[in-house]
């Protein structure tokens, strides 16, 4: 007798919302979806950002509406749900993708800039996961966190907190809503995005020590952070819950 077939990697046929799924990492997760064959709404603060996304979408086939939303307003969060039901009748995934960043020594950073970065990514995924995980019923959670949670960056104190704290809030929901809902996260490390600016381009000096200290010797495409995200929220993570998973290629700080 064959043994049975394992769960596939893919999301075809869910519904999926994509918070802070404008840009960079999010907005890769996002055009993953659709081209995988899931329906998807992208979302962020900016209107003409999310008007854009959402008729990418729509040309790789997906059900999608444009809709915009701060996690800083849970409110604006509820709009969110509400908006995706109507639109896609459930919510199967929510990928957690907002984020900022202050530079600035920990000696040096206004509180400001600090409540601002714990409350865009860290209570913000608090709020989203909140509002969406009483309202789904099965299905997955995908917060993107970063290598940083769990190693020293200079300057970025509020980022590198925020961070440690998603992956303990992803431990916690996944004990909570489990069974019937898995949470999850990625931890990215170097990514070339919008956010990450021009140290990271081809010939910089701090791009070469990235990929000197990188067995993989290259920083990551936002392509191959959602190929993580689409196997966290597909059948095949079905067993998958809790869990952190590290896409940095190897990277390791103190490698000489």
């Amino acid at each position: 007798m064959p043994a049975p077939a394992s769960p596939a990697v893919t999301v075809e046929g869910s519904n999926a919302v994509v918070i802070g799924g404008t840009t960079g990492i999010g907005r890769a997760i996002a055009l993953a979806f659709a081209e995988d064959g899931a329906d998807v709404i992208a979302t962020s603060r900016t209107e003409s950002a999310v008007e854009s996304v959402t008729e990418e979408l729509r040309e790789r086939g997906a059900t999608t509406t444009a809709v915009t939303c701060d996690v800083r307003d849970r409110a604006s969060l509820e709009e969110l749900r509400r908006v995706a039901e109507e639109t896609l009748g459930s919510v199967d995934v929510l990928v957690n993708s907002a984020g900022t960043v202050a530079q600035a020594p920990v000696t040096e950073l206004s509180e400001d800039d600090w409540a601002r970065d714990i409350d865009v990514c860290l209570t913000g995924v608090f709020r989203a996961t909140q509002v969406f995980g009483r309202a789904m019923e099965t299905g997955a959670v995908v917060n993107v966190s970063s290598m940083s949670a769990d190693q020293a960056r200079e300057a970025r104190p509020s980022y590198c907190a925020a961070k440690a704290g998603v992956n303990g809030l992803t431990r916690a929901a996944a004990a909570d809503l489990g069974p019937e809902i898995r949470v999850n996260a990625v931890a990215p490390g170097f990514v070339k995005t919008p956010m990450a600016g021009p140290k990271l381009d081809d010939g910089s000096a701090f791009r070469e020590t990235v990929d000197e200290r990188t067995p993989l010797e290259r920083v990551a495409t936002p392509e191959e952070v959602a190929g993580s995200v689409i196997y966290l929220a597909s059948d095949a993570a079905g067993f998958t819950t809790g869990e952190v998973l590290l896409v940095d290629g190897g990277y390791h700080p103190s490698a000489q």
